[in-house]
C-alpha cells in the first residue's frame, strides 16, 4: 500500500479496507524499507498489457527506473502478438481489456509452446477475490490489485525471481533456491 493509500484510509476515503489491514500494510511497508530490495537482472524484458495509459505510464516509470526494458500493448490481441514475436521475461496483464479479456489472453499464452513459460501477473481494479482465484486456476502466477504502489509491484516481482534473478513461473522455480533475501520472510 502506498503512502497515498494509507492517507486515504486514515481520512476515510477508502472505506473498503479495515483499520487492521491498513495497519498491517503500513507495517509491511516499514519492514520492506528495512531490507534491501532484490531486483530482477538489468535488462529484464516486461510486457504490459493494459488499456489504461495511466497504468502503463506508472509501470513503465517504476520498472524503467531499475533497468527493466518495457513494451506496452493496449489490448490482448496486440499483447499476444508481441509476446509471440519477441517473448518477454514477464507479463503484467489486465483482466478487463477491450476485445479479448485478460483471462482469454492468459489461456492463449498458456496453450502456446512459445509463451507458456512466461510468468504472468494479472491485474484488476475490481475488489472481487474471485478474479484472483480464477486467474491462478487458469495459470496466472500472481495477482495484483489496482491501484498499486511501487512497493507492491517490486514485491510481486521479487517473489518470482530464481537464483539468477530471472522471473520464473512458480512450477519452474526450485524449492528454496529463490535467493537468500527471499527466504528471509516472503
Amino acid at each position: 500500500m502506498g503512502l497515498f493509500d494509507i492517507f486515504r484510509s486514515i481520512v476515510g476515503r477508502n472505506k473498503s479496507r479495515s483499520a487492521a489491514e491498513v495497519s498491517g500494510q503500513a507495517n509491511a511497508f516499514v519492514e520492506r524499507r528495512r531490507r534491501p530490495r532484490v531486483n530482477a537482472r538489468n535488462g529484464t524484458r516486461v510486457l504490459i498489457i493494459d488499456d489504461s495509459p495511466t497504468i502503463v505510464i506508472a509501470l513503465r516509470k517504476m520498472l524503467g527506473s531499475v533497468g527493466f526494458n518495457t513494451v506496452a500493448a493496449p489490448d490482448a490481441e496486440k499483447g499476444l502478438q508481441i509476446a509471440h514475436t519477441d517473448p518477454p521475461d514477464l507479463i503484467f496483464l489486465d483482466i478487463v481489456l477491450p476485445g479479448m479479456n485478460g483471462f482469454a489472453a492468459l489461456r492463449t499464452l498458456r496453450h502456446d509452446a512459445l509463451t507458456r513459460q512466461i510468468p504472468v501477473i494479472m491485474m484488476s481494479g475490481n475488489e472481487k477475490a474471485i478474479e484472483q482465484f480464477f486467474g491462478t486456476r487458469i495459470g496466472a502466477d500472481d495477482f495484483m490489485r489496482k491501484p498499486f504502489s511501487r512497493l507492491e509491484v517490486f514485491s510481486h516481482i521479487e517473489q518470482m525471481l530464481d537464483e539468477d534473478l530471472v522471473p520464473r513461473r512458480r512450477a519452474e522455480r526450485s524449492g528454496g533456491t529463490q535467493g537468500a533475501a527471499l527466504s528471509s520472510g516472503n
